[in-house]
């Protein structure tokens, strides 16, 4: 079986489109997701049970439901109980977010958990209030703490974009699938894709396991 290399260059210009559309949802999931997440965080630090109900069930019930699930009803069924309409980027942007707040929650909880107790009581006893205590004190050494996991999770989100594509998304692996159909080249479209996909998240890979080594030698 001959690959035929022209039909991929022929069509680089969907496929970069489709590659940015990618970027784009990557983007958008991880601003929202960490907006989430750090108000996940904040709930399940509370001293109180009753108040950290919340944000534990949000994190059961998006780390337990399937992704494409949760795309399928967000972009089909929401719409009826809200009796509106979402594009297929916005739910599917929505979902990946709303599944990005429950895992980045949990790794900003492990950060803030890790830190020394007597870093935050010199904190209180410097008489910091509770946003200087946090912006001076507690975020930059959580953050330090957590970043080689937020990185590692990037892969996963990154990973996860691809399926949109059963919502009609117009990312990398949906742009792959209408070529392919076009040109009955699956091999060709499919196998770039692949390898397009390998290329954006091998080096992150080993971006997080650099930092990982470096968290251990520190």
């Amino acid at each position: 079986m001959r690959f035929d290399w022209t039909i991929l260059a022929d069509n680089i210009d969907l496929l970069a489109r489709g590659a940015l559309n990618t970027f784009l949802v990557l983007l958008l999931a991880l601003f929202f997701g960490s907006i989430i997440g750090a108000l996940v965080c904040a709930g399940n630090l509370q001293t109180r049970r009753l108040m950290r109900l919340p944000s534990r069930v949000y994190v059961h019930v998006f780390r337990t439901v399937p992704e494409m699930a949760l795309i399928f009803w967000i972009y089909l069924s929401l719409p009826l109980i809200l009796g509106t309409s979402f594009s297929a980027f916005t739910s599917g942007t929505l979902a990946i977010s709303l599944v990005a707040g429950a895992f980045l929650g949990e790794i900003f909880r492990a950060g803030v958990n890790a830190m020394p107790v007597g870093q935050i009581e010199a904190a209180n006893a410097l008489g910091l209030g509770f946003i200087a205590r946090w912006y001076k004190i507690i975020l930059p050494q959580a953050l330090r703490t957590v970043l080689p996991a937020i990185v590692n999770f990037i892969t996963e989100l990154l990973k996860m974009t691809s399926l949109l594509a059963a919502i009609t998304v117009g990312e990398l692996a949906y742009q792959a699938y209408i070529l392919g159909s076009q040109t009955f080249k699956y091999n060709e479209f499919f196998t770039s894709v692949a390898i397009a996909y390998f290329l954006m998240i091998f080096p992150v890979s080993l971006l997080a396991r650099r930092l990982e080594r470096k968290g251990e030698g520190a």
